[in-house]
């Protein structure tokens, strides 16, 4: 899409923000409230400016119609200063050298002299995609694990002179690590949320065993295996392309084993979460601080001058929409809307496809994370009243808010963005196609699965 283009299609979505301000029979702090909405959506898709851009201008926005207090409401979030924190600790594996180290030794194994790019390619997509699963269940937060992974995936694509297979060693692992977190309990935000408002709410006790046992089979080793098929073949090398294997002059490899052990102290604190209760930010904090650290961190406190934080301003912007589309009453308003038009006397299998649309489609106006914690009460009831499991409903909202298609929708794709490899379209591009075949294929065999 050209600069014009994009232009054109803010122009025309900021026209049908004011038309649903003015013309839409709901309240008139709802009807704002979603016609700001509606105008950053457009904007963030079009992207005729930088995506913060619109994120700053949706906060004032959201300032000027509702309160500044829940306008700024997104910064006091713990998942943006897990951003912030995490940010800081991928620079910190930057300058350490751990990226180039690990793609070294990656290297050294795989025998790159001579190798043929195409088979390369996929033996490293294979790999890289089992250990991001592997990743998924050590670590709780999904933020945490792709703002690690980025740094080290950027370098290893470098062995790559081409761009698409570059993006292909990008992306894979880390649709893995967060598309394929739907079957691992802990490893998504959502899927905690869900379980704690159905035990609260519903009186139902799911354990990580049987969401394990439910879920994992189709929605994470199914779901990886798809993510490999369809990056494997979308960004796939031509025959013909060179290689730059990476020399063993440029690893410094004493700050990269010290920045090893400091995200092993990392891992430590967050894999024990279910002992001391902190919130995944704190060890990002933990890292960030003993890697500025002298003598014992790997870089000097102007080094974070030079972390680009304007991520920040859409992160915040996310979670300030979501707030006031909740506080304005529209989200419980649309789920309740939506939920009506599931037939009650249909089969389960129906009415649990309906439930998955149903929260897929709050995804696009409210953020993965707001969705969980305002749908899931309102579904547990409805479950009640149509006779339907309610681990099962829980199962297939889970499945649907690990399924996306744009940057806004998630955090953890924003940050996906952010990286200086990928462009707005590579996002969209890539996370859709993923979404949809998993849609296609993955929904009615998980649906089917759990009927059985």
């Amino acid at each position: 899409m050209s600069r014009t283009q994009s232009w054109v299609v803010t122009f025309l979505g900021a026209a049908l923000a004011v038309g649903v301000a003015f013309a839409a029979p709901m309240p008139t702090a709802q009807a704002r409230v979603l016609a700001i909405t509606l105008f950053a959506i457009v904007a963030w898709i079009a992207a005729p400016v930088p995506p913060w851009v619109t994120g700053l201008t949706a906060i004032g926005l959201i300032g000027l119609a509702r309160t500044p207090a829940l306008a700024l409401s997104g910064f006091g979030s713990p998942a943006t200063w897990l951003i912030v924190f995490g940010l800081i600790v991928g620079e910190a594996t930057r300058r350490s050298g751990l990226a180039t180290a690990t793609q070294a030794f990656v290297f050294r194994h795989l025998n790159v002299d001579g190798a043929d790019p195409r088979a390369l390619y996929y033996r490293l997509l294979g790999l890289l995609c089992v250990v991001a699963l592997v990743f998924a269940l050590l670590l709780p937060a999904a933020l945490v694990r792709v703002l690690i992974a980025i740094p080290v995936l950027v370098e290893i694509g470098t062995v790559f002179e081409d761009r698409r297979p570059r993006l292909g060693v990008f992306f894979a692992p880390l649709f893995a690590t967060y598309y394929g977190a739907s079957g691992i309990l802990t490893a998504n935000l959502p899927n905690v949320i869900i379980t704690g408002i159905v035990e609260s709410v519903g009186g139902v006790s799911i354990t990580w065993s049987e969401w394990f046992v439910s879920l994992f089979p189709v929605m994470s080793l199914a779901r990886v295996l798809l993510i490999f098929v369809v990056v494997g073949v979308l960004y796939r090398p031509s025959p013909d392309a060179r290689l730059s294997p990476p020399s063993a002059s440029d690893v410094s490899t004493v700050d990269a084993r010290r920045m090893l052990c400091l995200l092993f102290v990392g891992v430590v604190f967050w894999a024990s979460d279910a002992i001391h209760g902190l919130h995944p930010m704190f060890g990002a904090l933990l890292v960030a601080v003993l890697a500025l650290l002298p003598r014992v961190g790997v870089m000097d406190y102007g080094a974070v001058e030079n972390v680009d934080f304007s991520v920040v301003f859409f992160v915040g912007a996310v979670f300030a929409i979501s707030a006031a589309l909740a506080e304005t009453g529209f989200t419980e308003t649309a789920a309740n809307a939506l939920l009506r038009f599931i037939p009650a006397d249909a089969p389960s299998a129906v009415v649990l496809g309906c439930v998955f649309f149903v929260t897929l489609a709050l995804t696009f106006v409210i953020e993965g994370v707001a969705v969980s914690s305002v749908l899931t009460p309102i579904l547990v009831t409805f479950a009640a009243s149509a006779g339907l499991p309610v681990d099962h409903v829980a199962y297939v909202e889970a499945s649907a808010l690990a399924t996306f298609f744009f940057p806004y929708q998630s955090a953890v794709l924003v940050v996906i963005l952010r990286a200086d490899l990928v462009e707005t379209r590579d996002v969209i591009r890539t996370a859709s196609l993923l979404s949809i075949a998993t849609i296609l294929v993955l929904i009615p065999v998980e649906i089917g699965y759990l009927s059985l």
